[in-house]
């Protein structure tokens, strides 16, 4: 050290020479990583959304369709947002009359375009390999109205980037306010079952702080 430096340094008060040489300390360290958050983003044309009905001597199935889907989630928070919307209007049990008496009466399509789970957190992992289970926690819109949910479900390892996505979970319709469509000779159950089997893409984003 040169002796005007040792001189300059030996002027310094000692506290702020330490500051001095923990700030030069600092910006030799190299540069922290940005935490990444997942994103997974579904293809509707590989989505299928199953429904089941129980009714008076024989069960309904029918199907719905996948309008977009995409859900971005911080593994090291478990913070989650974005949502999975469904098309209502595209309920179809394979048959007329019963269609038409589900989209005008009980669901009513044409005022409720969407059926819809936005997430705000998310437990568990995508699996390095097999599968493994989460749960997403949100809000789930159909009718008009938004209702605390979980959704449980299991995802396989990736493969080429994509994953393999699978839920099912009930819809208490009657509870929830929509009609019962049953009458003197049609009685159904209070919950609607739906399953979805879904391909996803993976990528990753700079997490929100």
């Amino acid at each position: 050290m040169p002796s005007q430096v040792r001189r300059f340094a030996r002027r310094l008060p000692r506290r702020f020479l330490f500051l001095l040489l923990l700030s030069a300390a600092v910006a030799l360290l190299p540069p922290a990583s940005h935490a990444q958050a997942t994103v997974v983003t579904f293809d509707p044309a590989h989505t299928q959304i199953s429904m089941t009905l129980d009714a008076t001597l024989h069960t309904v199935h029918g199907t719905f369709k996948l309008k977009s889907g995409k859900i971005q989630f911080d593994p090291q928070t478990g913070k989650a947002s974005g949502s999975i919307v469904i098309d209502a209007a595209s309920g179809d049990t394979n048959d007329a009359g019963r269609d038409k008496k589900m989209h005008q009466d009980v669901l009513e399509s044409s005022k409720f375009p969407e059926i819809s789970f936005t997430a705000g957190s998310v437990k568990g992992a995508i699996p390095a390999s097999g599968s493994a289970k989460v749960t997403l926690t949100g809000t789930f819109r159909v009718h008009g109205q938004d209702h605390p949910f979980t959704l449980d479900g299991s995802v396989d390892a990736p493969s080429g980037g994509q994953v393999h996505v699978k839920a099912k979970f009930d819809i208490p319709f009657k509870k929830w306010g929509m009609k019962d469509p049953s009458n003197f000779f049609l009685k159904v159950g209070d919950n609607v079952a739906i399953e979805i089997d879904a391909t996803a893409q993976l990528s990753t984003v700079a997490a929100t702080p």
